[in-house]
């Protein structure tokens, strides 16, 4: 037969590809293994196929072999797949470039796979690292002759006969001089681990088989067990403890998608923007960041998603977005919501246990996503007061799944956790409506002893994100009011008792008032005097009526600020306490001499003193005495304590 020997040119614009593919197409240089690997790896499913056909013979099992030379400064990528005869070297490398690069990318652009599988295209990514790309292919099919390609990365290619035993395809690299880290066998064995490490084929280096080549996701969930999918995410995330659970999505109808999903403990260090689950197509690594794919509430999920049917841009390195992504996007959200919803269901204690670390997800993807929003609505937990419900007494028991599933409030080893509707089953007929939370246990210990020895229920609201959440959920029951506990006492939390008047006319409360009136003279402090009931009652109390403390809250959000206390507040003496029941007779002491006596009289400068105090102290349980104030505080308690010592009180 007639050897082949063939030079020309590759352009026939007057603009040709290559500057196309070294700074349009491709963002990193790396990727021109893995588009190498890849199209090795097509070449090998091609093979199988056509043999299964007849229309080639079958060959031995598929693999990748990667070779150094570093005398010769080449890197070669072979394969044992189908290989290509001279006239498909013509059709699948030059024709690519049988276009301006306008018409190129346009092309490209338009095409539903942009690109993917596109054996020219892959190919030509050489030549970011290579100054001279050569092509040996031998065909599969019978009678079929092996061919040389040769092109150094200008419009001029050759095209010739050639030696190869065996069918497949060998791409050798002769690496330009700024090139030359990809003749290094660690530089290589990483971009296999990054890119190819799930392939189905073996990808050898210097003859050792560098991938893993199973990839569990394309496994039905029967076939793995737990140790399966735990090991995938040590594998993915070293040295990040085990997750919490995982979700496994598979589906081929609108489209092809499967992928593992972790819940990971909560670190805080989660990434809210870029996302940590790795986006593949075909088991091929494209991406870390698929924020175009997943709702935002869900990219601090760990794991992996691998679609052919994502649409990316040439050169895989970023989405396009479509109406297709935004339905995988909602596939995703609702697997999650599913799983969610079964482990609360079977598992509620477990559920209880690691909520803190789901609470994130769920609380901000109910704010973003309506219909996550009802999907989570029963599945939200909140600390609370309550006493833990009692545990069912079986497992076999037929009723065990009934009674997890009622068993509310759910106790934890630190905390027990109520539903939403859980704490409204509990509410006494004409409080039924009000919904009581705590969003600091330190800062409200007060108003919340007062409500607990009343036996009144609180939920714990005390994460950042409550303070949103908090609005969000009174917008979506608006038949409900949501009262944190300090913002105003009912009826139920004060003594209903008369006062007697003295021969001023005033009683206690109204002798309080003016004390507290004139020793703080502050109008923006609404004075209260109340008999709270209980033996834990404080002597003072601080409460920040809802609007206001809410408008507070918001300023302080807008302003990147922790909330302080406001200017405007209420303080509530309890006039059942005993410091308060000593201020008054040190008061009352202080007037039995003339007024203008009275108001220099020590015994009215220790009252005042004392009154003052008690305000400081409301101040300092609710977190209101700023760093700076302490001291002076400090200084005069201890000045006070002294006072008091020496008159014997």
């Amino acid at each position: 037969m007639p050897v082949l020997e063939e030079t020309g040119q590759i352009q026939i614009h007057t603009e040709n590809i290559f500057p196309i593919i070294k700074k349009a197409v491709y963002s990193g240089h790396e990727v021109f293994l893995r588009e190498l690997v890849s199209n090795g790896v097509d070449a090998i499913s091609k093979r199988r196929m056509a043999a299964m056909g007849g229309d080639c013979s079958e060959g031995p099992e598929g693999e990748i072999q990667i070779r150094i030379d570093r005398d010769a400064k080449t890197l070669t990528i072979s394969d044992n797949g189908i290989g290509m005869t001279a006239d498909e070297v013509k059709r699948y490398i030059n024709q690519v470039a049988f276009s301006s690069a306008e018409d190129f990318l346009e092309k490209y652009k338009q095409e539903d796979d942009a690109i993917i599988g596109h054996f020219g295209l892959g190919f030509y990514s050489s030549f970011m690292v290579a100054r001279q790309v050569e092509l040996v292919s031998l065909s599969a099919r019978d009678g079929s002759e092996a061919v040389r390609w040769s092109c150094d990365g200008s419009p001029n290619f050759s095209l010739e006969s050639a030696e190869r035993s065996e069918p497949g395809t060998d791409v050798i690299l002769h690496l330009m001089e700024e090139e030359l880290e990809y003749i290094e066998p660690s530089r290589i064995r990483t971009l296999i681990t990054t890119y190819c490490d799930f392939l189905p084929v073996a990808v050898q280096l210097e003859g050792e088989t560098v991938n893993k080549r199973e990839a569990p996701w394309r496994k039905s969930p029967r076939e793995l067990k737990d140790d399966d999918y735990i090991e995938l995410y040590r594998y993915l995330y070293p040295f990040q403890g085990d997750p919490l659970l995982w979700v496994h999505l598979n589906t081929d109808y609108p489209y092809n998608l499967q992928g593992i999903l972790y819940f990971p403990r909560s670190s805080g260090r989660a990434d809210w923007e870029k996302g940590e689950i790795r986006l593949y197509c075909n088991q091929v690594f494209v991406s870390d960041s698929i924020k175009e794919v997943v709702p935002r509430y869900l990219l601090p999920l760990r794991g992996v998603i691998d679609s052919p049917d994502i649409p990316l841009n040439v050169s895989r390195s970023a989405l396009q977005t479509d109406r297709r992504v935004r339905s995988i996007g909602g596939f995703v959200a609702k697997k999650v919501g599913d799983t969610l919803k079964q482990l609360h269901r079977d598992e509620p204690k477990r559920y209880a246990e690691i909520w803190e670390s789901l609470a994130p997800f769920i609380k901000i993807g109910a704010m973003e996503d309506e219909k996550f929003a009802d999907q989570v609505a029963d599945l939200v937990l909140f600390g609370t007061t309550a006493p833990a419900a009692e545990s069912p007494s079986s497992d076999t028991d037929d009723n065990a799944a009934a009674e997890a599933t009622a068993l509310d409030p759910i106790p934890t080893d630190g905390k027990t956790y109520t539903t939403l509707s859980g704490y409204r089953s509990r509410l006494t007929a004409g409080n039924d409506k009000r919904i009581l939370y705590c969003t600091d246990e330190a800062g409200q210990a007060g108003a919340l002893a007062l409500w607990r020895s009343q036996g009144a229920e609180v939920l714990l609201a005390d994460t950042f994100i409550d303070t949103q959440f908090i609005p969000w959920l009174e917008h979506r029951h608006e038949e409900l009011k949501f009262q944190r506990v300090d913002a105003e006492l009912d009826d139920s939390l004060k003594e209903q008792e008369s006062e007697l008047a003295d021969a001023d006319g005033k009683d206690a409360s109204e002798k309080l008032r003016d004390l507290f009136r004139s020793a703080l003279n502050d109008d923006r402090v609404t004075i209260q005097v109340q008999a709270l009931k209980g033996d834990s009652a404080p002597a003072a109390l601080i409460l920040l009526p809802e609007q206001m403390r809410r408008i507070n809250d918001m300023d302080a959000l807008m302003e990147q600020r922790l909330p302080g206390l406001p200017d405007h507040h209420v303080l509530v003496i309890n006039r059942r306490h005993r410091l308060v029941e000593g201020l008054l007779k040190l008061s009352a002491g202080a007037v039995l001499t003339s007024p203008a006596a009275a108001a220099s009289s020590p015994s009215q400068q220790l009252s005042s003193d004392l009154s003052r105090h008690i305000y400081e102290l409301a101040r300092l349980a609710v977190g209101g005495l700023e760093p700076n104030q302490l001291a002076g505080f400090q200084q005069r308690s201890g000045d006070l304590m002294g006072r008091l010592m020496e008159r014997g009180l």
